[in-house]
């Protein structure tokens, strides 16, 4: 049977998830979750589905 890798950005995901509904969905209350997960997709883009909704990184 096949591992099911766990997605790295899942947990920033959350965290904007769980802001934005704190929040009443005001994305400028959220901005230093969302840097956070920007980070994360900047590293791992490719292996995350959680990173869909961001930019991909320019390569270096």
């Amino acid at each position: 049977m096949k591992s099911i890798k766990k997605d790295p950005c899942k947990l920033y995901a959350c965290r904007i998830q769980k802001c934005l509904k704190e929040n009443k969905f005001n994305e400028e209350s959220c901005k230093d979750v969302i840097n956070e997960m920007q980070k994360c997709c900047d590293k791992w883009f490719d292996e995350s589905l959680c990173c869909s909704g961001f930019k991909k990184p320019a390569q270096k």
